[in-house]
């Protein structure tokens, strides 16, 4: 049977050591959690079974293997100890018999973007980004339907649009909206990135390097690899729509709280096909994956064993590819959630009204 292996790691650093060490998530502080965590090895955490291809009826199986370290402490360590890490959880997967590797999280931003990792192992690696812009893209798009906005019409920003993933979900949005917000830290790449996307967008592009902008778009993507948030209730205008694709997240916890005339939906849930079973909770319901992981299988189930996405260069051709292979199997975008919590309809339409009371406050204290 062909099969994969996932690697994972902390991010909540109490809460995921918890899911699996509930002693250690109770008694150790985030920061002993970081400091412990580069003298830890790589853990086994669970058999992944019951995936089958709606298609061919193929069924493949799986691992998780949790590397250690925190995103704090990937920033902190040298890139070489952090490599080193990873490798080690690769070499788990290979004496488990797997095909297959994919990088989650923080692993599959580190350095170059699973490069060196794929060069040190004798197994082919994938960080799973061509689906995860694919899945963001699509979730823009139900999202902008569901709260009643012409994404033709609409300001979309991207927010962490030189990176890898946002590079490309700005190129396929600037096919679609009518303004696309480049947002970025650095400047320079926002100018090369604009230049580029210029020659062959419908849409009016502008960058920024400040978050005051988002004020303007109806309509937010964001996948930075920022350790903290970025993105705070005073940014965003009543009614718009935030999808936060970034692990650690983008958005500040602030906005459930401060904004119920927002919608804040985490990036990239799927639906796995067959009866799946993880063996473990990562905060998803029961056969649900995120897309970085829905690409690692998909990529097992279509018995395509290559280096598929690796490196900070994702190419459309790949994300289309990846769309194809993964619908076919049967993967397929799953309902809204916020904060890990499942969003409703009820939810939804009450999120509408507010921003429309909102609006209407906004237009009174404008107009007098």
């Amino acid at each position: 049977m062909d099969s994969f292996a996932f690697i994972i790691h902390p991010i909540d650093p109490k809460r995921d050591v918890s899911r699996k060490f509930p002693f250690l998530g109770r008694v150790l502080s985030e920061r002993q959690i970081d400091f412990f965590s580069t003298f830890f090895p790589p853990v086994y955490i669970s058999e992944i079974e019951g995936i089958t291809s709606q298609s061919s009826g193929k069924e493949v199986k799986g691992w998780f293997i949790a590397c250690p370290y925190t995103p704090r402490r990937m920033m902190e360590l040298p890139e070489r100890t952090v490599y080193r890490k990873i490798t080690q959880a690769g070499r788990m997967a290979e004496k488990l018999g797997a095909n297959i590797l994919g990088l989650g999280a923080f692993t599959s931003v580190i350095g170059d973007a699973g490069i060196t990792i794929a060069n040190n192992l004798n197994i082919p690696v994938t960080t799973g980004d061509s689906l995860t812009v694919a899945m963001a893209v699509q979730a823009i798009r139900d999202a902008a339907r569901v709260m009643e906005i012409k994404i033709e019409d609409a300001t979309v920003a991207v927010v962490g649009a030189t990176g890898a993933i946002g590079r490309v979900c700005a190129e396929l949005l600037a096919g679609e909206a009518a303004r696309v917000l480049l947002v970025a830290r650095d400047e320079k790449k926002l100018e090369a990135l604009r230049d580029k996307l210029t020659v062959q967008a419908r849409s009016e592009l502008v960058i920024s390097s400040k978050m005051d902008v988002l004020r303007d778009a109806q309509l937010i993507l964001t996948v930075t690899s920022s350790i903290n948030d970025v993105i705070r209730p005073e940014h965003l205008q009543p009614g718009s729509v935030v999808c936060d694709v970034a692990r650690p997240r983008d958005v500040s916890a602030m906005v459930a709280a401060a904004r119920d005339d927002i919608l804040v939906i985490d990036g990239g849930m799927v639906d796995v096909p067959g009866n799946v079973n993880f063996h473990f909770n990562f905060g998803f319901p029961e056969g649900k994956a995120y897309a970085c992981m829905a690409e690692t299988i998909a990529l097992a189930l279509e018995g395509r064993f290559e280096d598929y996405t690796v490196g900070k260069n994702i190419t459309m051709e790949r994300v289309q590819a990846i769309t194809e292979i993964a619908t076919r199997h049967g993967f397929r975008m799953s309902g809204f959630r916020s904060f890990e919590r499942e969003i409703t309809e009820k939810q939804i339409e009450a999120v509408l009204q507010n921003a429309r009371k909102g609006k209407q406050r906004a237009f009174r204290g404008g107009s007098s």
